[in-house]
């Protein structure tokens, strides 16, 4: 499958691009870029363009990988689709519930596989966590706590500023926290209860006062009475990556989320992830695509994390 990717940032120089290069089934046709030299680092055939318009008008490209601010996901995402091309789009999927339903009317529309990169839906500890709730590990599961503190305000530590800082205009981010790191944890959720049926979400700024909220707690309530909390912030100085799952029964602690551990009642599992976190959902996207089937974070079951994240903005604004 020829890939192009749009935006060559730091998570496509650093995961995306190297991920498709070694998946067995992929090539890296070429890249979209405002700076056309970025393309130097590849092989030598790896085409170059600065206009997408022309790179989609390449009849060689099948699969386009989005890797732009979010402002840009839903046009982009839209355009390549409708140019006949898959798309796997980075997250968040779009800028509010409306550009995400918009897209994924554009790949039932067009017959493209469209898939958004929650790669943890691909953490092997993730799927056994999953595997041990349907196996009532935990008795009924009633609550999940996932937290992931952090500190931003758009510098790195010499005083510079950030690559990142992009995120702290809300014009091309669509929001602070509940966007960038949430928006995975909400995902985590929808992956392991379904569809989430309500949402109460709490956005402020306390600490830092930039443009978009520096922190975000949403509930979450899913079918069965699951209740889901994320809590996310950029104002800490000590870092968190929390989440648990409590049952009737027991519970699951998968603490740090990013890390190894899987703790439940019947004992610990040490279940690390890909070294290269995004390779196993661009392989599952791949193989989805050729096989003409869902892939596991496909555009339909990524639209519900926009939902929710919209639910938690809406109560904000009144």
């Amino acid at each position: 499958m020829n890939w192009i990717v749009i935006g060559v940032g730091d998570i496509a120089k650093r995961r995306v691009i190297p991920a498709i290069q070694a998946e067995r089934q992929s090539h890296l046709y070429g890249v979209v870029t405002r700076d056309l030299k970025k393309a130097a680092a590849y092989s030598a055939d790896t085409r170059a363009w600065n206009d997408l318009d022309e790179a989609l008008r390449d009849p060689a490209v099948e699969a386009v990988y989005v890797a732009t601010p979010v402002f840009l996901h839903a046009p982009q995402t839209i355009k390549a689709l409708r140019a006949g091309k898959h798309v796997l789009c980075e997250k968040p999927m779009a800028m509010n519930e409306a550009e995400a339903a918009s897209m994924v009317r554009a790949a039932a529309e067009t017959g493209r596989t469209l898939g958004v990169a929650y790669y943890r839906r691909k953490y092997p500890k993730l799927n056994r966590a999953k595997e041990l709730i349907d196996q009532g590990a935990i008795g009924e599961p009633v609550f999940a706590e996932l937290t992931s503190h952090g500190w931003f305000d758009g510098r790195e530590s010499d005083g510079k500023e950030s690559a990142r800082s992009w995120l702290l205009d809300p014009a091309k981010s669509g929001g602070g926290p509940l966007f960038d790191i949430a928006s995975h944890r909400i995902d985590v959720l929808n992956y392991l209860f379904g569809q989430p049926m309500r949402v109460a979400g709490q956005l402020s700024n306390a600490v830092h006062h930039y443009a978009v909220e520096d922190n975000a707690t949403v509930l979450i309530e899913y079918a069965g009475g699951v209740r889901g909390i994320v809590d996310v912030r950029w104002h800490s100085k000590v870092n968190r990556d929390e989440c648990r799952i409590r049952g009737t029964d027991g519970e699951i602690d998968l603490s740090p989320l990013n890390g190894p551990e899987l703790r439940h009642p019947g004992g610990s599992e040490s279940l690390p992830p890909h070294a290269n976190l995004h390779y196993p959902i661009i392989e599952n996207f791949v193989d989805s695509a050729l096989n003409g089937i869902s892939p596991l974070a496909s555009g339909a079951s990524s639209y519900w994390t926009d939902w929710v994240i919209d639910q938690a903005r809406l109560q904000k604004d009144l």
